[in-house]
C-alpha cells in the first residue's frame, strides 16, 4: 500500500463535514478541564466520534468517482484521528490536575500524562498502521538567528509578564507552597516535565492529527482549545488565557515552521523556567526580590 501523502499535498478545505466532529471533540476539553463536568466531556466526545463515523461513511457512499471522493479515500480518516485525540483526553481527564508535589501525585501525573501520549502513538502505529504521530526532534536543521533571538525574547517577555500575572492575580496560590529545598526541587522537575509533555501531546499529537484534515490556522485554533483548557485546570486561571491562548497558538505555528520538537520544547522550558522562578519568589518573600520588579506578596 502506498504511503499517505504529506500534509501539504492533501485536500484540506476550511469547510467540510469533518469540521463539526472535530469541534465537538475539541470542546470536550473545556468540559473536562474548565467546567469540570466529566459527563459533558464524555457526551461531546461520543457525539464527535459518532458524527465523524456517520458523516465519513456518507461522504464515501455519495462520492462516486469524482476526484474529491478519490482524494477522500486516500486521505486519513477523520474518525480514526479524532479517536486518538479522544483517547488521550480521556486518559488525562481521569486524574485531577491540581498541582501537587507528593510522591503519589507525581506518580499519578507520570502515569496519566505518559499514557495520554503513549496510547495514541501505539494505536496509530500498531493498530492503524500509520505514522500519524511523530516526534521530529531535529526538524528543519540548524536554528536560525531569528530562532535564537526568539529564545531570548521568551525569557524577556516571561520576566516582564509572569511576575505581574502570578502575583497580582493571586494564581500562584494554585501551586503548593515550596519553602524547602526538597519541594523546590520537586517543583522544578514537575514544571519542566509537564512543559515537555505539553509539546508531545498538544503539538506532536493533537495538532499533527488535526493538520491532516484542516488548514494550518484552523488546526492550530482547534489544538489551542485543548491546550488552554488543560492549562486552566493546571492553575493558569484568572486572566491566564490572555497569556496561554497566544502561547498555544505560537507553539503550533513555530512547530509548523521549524518542524522541530527540540525547538518548541526549548521555548517551552525557557518559559517554564521563569514560571518556576516566579513561583519560588511568590512563596518565599524576600528570597528573589532582587530578580523581579514585582515584590513577593
Amino acid at each position: 500500500m502506498p504511503a499517505l501523502p504529506e500534509v501539504a499535498t492533501l485536500h484540506r478545505p476550511a469547510l467540510s463535514y469533518k469540521l463539526a466532529p472535530a469541534i465537538l471533540v475539541c470542546l470536550a476539553a473545556p468540559a473536562f478541564f474548565v467546567l469540570l463536568l466529566p459527563w459533558l466531556g464524555w457526551v461531546l466526545l461520543a457525539a464527535g466520534l459518532v458524527s465523524a463515523f456517520l458523516l465519513e461513511r456518507r461522504a464515501l457512499q455519495v462520492g462516486g468517482e469524482e476526484p474529491a471522493a478519490f482524494e477522500e479515500r486516500r486521505a486519513p480518516g477523520i474518525l480514526r484521528d479524532l479517536s486518538l485525540i479522544a483517547a488521550g483526553m480521556l486518559i488525562v481527564s481521569a486524574i485531577p490536575l491540581k498541582a501537587e508535589l507528593d510522591n503519589i501525585a507525581m506518580l499519578r501525573f507520570t502515569v496519566a500524562l505518559g499514557g495520554a501520549v503513549l496510547v495514541p502513538y501505539l494505536i496509530s502505529r500498531f493498530v492503524y498502521r500509520d505514522y500519524a504521530i511523530r516526534f521530529p526532534w531535529r526538524g528543519g536543521g540548524r536554528w536560525s538567528a531569528l530562532q535564537w533571538g526568539w529564545l531570548v525574547g521568551v525569557l524577556v517577555l516571561g520576566w516582564l509578564i509572569l511576575p505581574f500575572y502570578f502575583i497580582t492575580s493571586g494564581v500562584y496560590q494554585n501551586w503548593p507552597v515550596v519553602d524547602t529545598p526538597d519541594l523546590i526541587a520537586r517543583l522544578f522537575v514537575g514544571v519542566g516535565a509537564v512543559g515537555i509533555w505539553d509539546e508531545l501531546f498538544f503539538i506532536c499529537t493533537c495538532f499533527a492529527l488535526l493538520r491532516r484534515h484542516f488548514p494550518d490556522v484552523q488546526a492550530n485554533v482547534l489544538q489551542a482549545i485543548i491546550f488552554v483548557s488543560f492549562l486552566w485546570e493546571l492553575g493558569y486561571r484568572a486572566w491566564g488565557p490572555v497569556l496561554t491562548i497566544p502561547f498555544a497558538l505560537l507553539q503550533g505555528y513555530i512547530f509548523m515552521r521549524t518542524r522541530s520538537l527540540a525547538y518548541v520544547v526549548t521555548v517551552h522550558l525557557l518559559f517554564d523556567a521563569v514560571v518556576f522562578a516566579v513561583l519560588v519568589h511568590a512563596h518565599n518573600p524576600g528570597l528573589l526580590d532582587g530578580l523581579f520588579f514585582v515584590p513577593s506578596p
